[in-house]
């Protein structure tokens, strides 16, 4: 079969903007072919920030989608790429899986998309195994197992977005490799939002991890947030904005600076708080721990964050590789969108595009709906 050339397109919980991969795609092989970034503009992102704070009325979110749709095709066809087929992840506003009534929402109406390119467009990816009563997530797992699986080797992809999710791939036994993924909890999301309000707006993120390597971690608050029962809970579960997000830093940030942490301090403690509940995640839920551990999304280019995830596994399993998917010639922020053209691939050829057991669905579902112009 040849090769189809197909967009993949991505924007994550941490909401700072969109991730493009356009990749060549057939039966053996995933290959990267280009792969771009577009920011949000600040009025788009201060919208985006709104509706995902439930804060947006009906009316400015049905704006919000088409907007959102438009900025995603203005931005879909640099230096002349001519994809045949595109996967549009959409913007999370809305994330509840739980019984008896779950919920997903991505906004970024793909009809734009599917105008400008003219071709087909595989959108609302995270619906079809929701309704088979999964989780709606993880699905980027049939890509990880692809692209990073080793046979003979029990490899973790670890995606550091706003969100953490994990991966686990053993290729140790059988001709099938045992395969469990689900999300271990807060990644960069708290981090950033912290680190936004304590500069004032002037500061998106904590970049390179610089505040949280001169300040020192509240144990006695680490403590108490590790025993949040989300960790407890067993997968398959997936998690978002909703419950690690604003509603979880407020409560959060006052309980820091009555203990009198400086703005060092509580990006540390919030650091740390990724770091040791990805470890705690494996510890608890992975039925064994992995040989190695392969970190990508925008996290990975923290090196605090990575050295501390390197730190809290090492003491689980001193042998324990950690390396990032730029190692295995994948950019950090072009696992997920190429993911997501994997997916439209799939749905596009009439192929399942969840693991049910992984996200809980009843069965294996047709991931995605096709727009064409």
């Amino acid at each position: 079969m040849k090769p189809l050339l197909t967009l993949g397109i991505m924007s994550g919980t941490s909401l700072d903007g969109v991730d493009y991969a356009l990749c060549a795609i057939d039966e053996q092989r995933i290959r990267l072919r280009a792969f771009w970034s577009a920011k949000f503009p600040p009025a788009l992102h201060r919208r985006l920030h709104a509706a995902a704070r439930n804060e947006a009325s009906s009316h400015e979110t049905a704006q919000l989608h088409h907007d959102l749709g438009r900025f995603y095709a203005r931005h879909s066809r640099p230096s002349g790429a001519h994809p045949r087929l595109v996967g549009l992840h959409g913007q999370t506003i809305f994330h509840q899986p739980a019984r008896p009534a779950p919920a997903t929402f991505q906004v970024g109406e793909p009809a734009y998309l599917a105008e400008t390119l003219r071709v087909p467009v595989v959108s609302n990816f995270r619906a079809a195994d929701l309704a088979a009563a999964g989780q709606g997530a993880p699905l980027a797992t049939l890509f990880h197992l692809r692209v990073f699986g080793q046979h003979g080797r029990h490899v973790a992809v670890n995606n550091l977005g706003g969100i953490s999710n994990v991966t686990s791939i053993d290729g140790r036994r059988g001709r099938h490799p045992a395969v469990l993924a689900f999300d271990t909890g807060p990644a960069n999301v708290l981090i950033d939002l912290a680190v936004r309000e304590l500069s004032g707006g002037r500061l998106a993120c904590d970049r390179d991890g610089a505040w949280a390597a001169r300040g020192q971690i509240c144990e006695s608050l680490l403590r108490r947030w590790l025993a949040h029962p989300y960790f407890r809970k067993a997968p398959p579960k997936s998690t978002g904005r909703e419950l690690f997000g604003e509603a979880f830093l407020g409560p959060a940030l006052a309980a820091m600076r009555r203990a009198g942490l400086n703005r060092f301090d509580i990006a540390a403690t919030l650091t740390a708080f990724t770091a040791r509940s990805l470890a705690d995640s494996y510890r608890r839920h992975l039925p064994a721990l992995p040989q190695e551990v392969v970190l990508a999304g925008g996290g990975a280019a923290n090196p605090t964050l990575v050295r501390w995830i390197k730190d809290a596994l090492q003491k689980l399993s001193p042998t324990l590789v950690v390396g990032t998917t730029e190692e295995r010639g994948w950019p950090l922020a072009a696992v997920e969108p190429a993911a997501f053209a994997w997916l439209a691939w799939l749905r596009w050829h009439g192929r399942p595009g969840n693991l049910p057991g992984t996200t809980g669905a009843h069965r294996p579902v047709l991931c995605g709906q096709i727009t064409e112009s």
